[in-house]
This record gives C-alpha cells, sequence and structure tokens, in this order.
C-alpha cells in the first residue's frame, strides 16, 4: 500500500515540475511585434541570427543594419571554384536591385587582403565581410560553400540554398521576397 501511495506521490511532483517548467519556458513577449515569438535559427520559418562582421573597406555592418529590405547572404570562399563562377550573378544582382535588397557576401575565414584582391579582380561592388573566426559561418550552420541564404524584409530566413545558383534561380528568390513585401 505504502509503496503504491509513494509512486502515487512522485507522479503528482512530476506533473507539477512539468507544469511548472512549461510555463517557466513559455515565451514572454509582449505581442507588440509579428515577428517576437520567432525564434533565431538559420532555417526557413525562423528569424535571422543577427551578426557584425566587418568589411574589406573598414567598416562594421551589421544583419540589422538593413531591417525593413530582404538581405541575400552568400556564404563563399575565394579557394571555392563554384563559389568563383557564381560570383558575377551577385554583383549583376546587387546592381539591379541596388536599394531594394541587399546582397552580402560573407567570407569563410579568410584574411583582409586575399579577400579583398579577389573582390577587386572580379569588381565586386556589393559589400565583402570578412568571418575570419568562421563564427558567422557556424551560427548560420553552412556546411557547404556556397550556400545562400534569402532573408525578408521582416528579417525572417525564407529559404537556405546550397550550392552553386545561377542568375534565373537568384533573381527568382529576390523577386519572390521583394513581392512579400
Amino acid at each position: 500500500m505504502k509503496s503504491r501511495f509513494t509512486w502515487a506521490l512522485i507522479l503528482v511532483a512530476l506533473t507539477l515540475l512539468g507544469i511548472g517548467w512549461i510555463a517557466l519556458s513559455r515565451d514572454q513577449t509582449d505581442g507588440n511585434s509579428e515577428n517576437a515569438s520567432l525564434t533565431e535559427a538559420p532555417i526557413a520559418g525562423y528569424l535571422a541570427p543577427g551578426f557584425t562582421l566587418g568589411s574589406i573597406v573598414g567598416d562594421e555592418l551589421s544583419l540589422s543594419d538593413y531591417t525593413g529590405r530582404p538581405v541575400v547572404l552568400n556564404f563563399w570562399a575565394t579557394w571555392c571554384p563554384p563559389c568563383r563562377a557564381e560570383v558575377r550573378h551577385f554583383q549583376d544582382a546587387s546592381v539591379k536591385y541596388n536599394g531594394q535588397a541587399v546582397i552580402l557576401g560573407v567570407d569563410q575565414g579568410e584574411p583582409l587582403p586575399v579577400v579583398a584582391d579577389f573582390g577587386t579582380s572580379f569588381n565586386l561592388s556589393y559589400p565583402l565581410l570578412l568571418d575570419l573566426d568562421s563564427v558567422v559561418n557556424r551560427k548560420y550552420g553552412v556546411a557547404a560553400l556556397p550556400t545562400t541564404v534569402f532573408i525578408d524584409a521582416d528579417g525572417v530566413v525564407r529559404e537556405v540554398y546550397t550550392g552553386i545558383i545561377n542568375s534565373a534561380v537568384l533573381e527568382d528568390r529576390i523577386e519572390r521576397l521583394l513581392s512579400e513585401g
């Protein structure tokens, strides 16, 4: 008899602990923002993880600087042949959508002179960011290069595209982001 009573007490205690945990774990936002309850994650439907990186021209740029405009993050490296093949598409898109959407190139762990020389040799005018310790690459779960992340004007990831991208697909994804806004 005592054994059943002990188990019943344990079960009640665990239930109360579970209810307490759920209550404490709930999102405590005030509900003023449509995206307030979204968690940051590099996955479609989640808020894009924030970051600040230096550019090849010495500026510090944050993802939050572009709130209100769609952002295309291209994770790449100078030694990556597919990255080199697609870079012209990003340059063309940055010119075509200038002021409407932002293209940011996030280099994976290479020093400033290497990235700056690459940008000059390809006449790139969009910001090239230096992720020297690959912190942002890890934050976004980049497992292969190139990887492109499409973020809407509200800061929500809409798509993560792994592999080389052509101009038609890139422009289609940017047009989709612009039509959502």
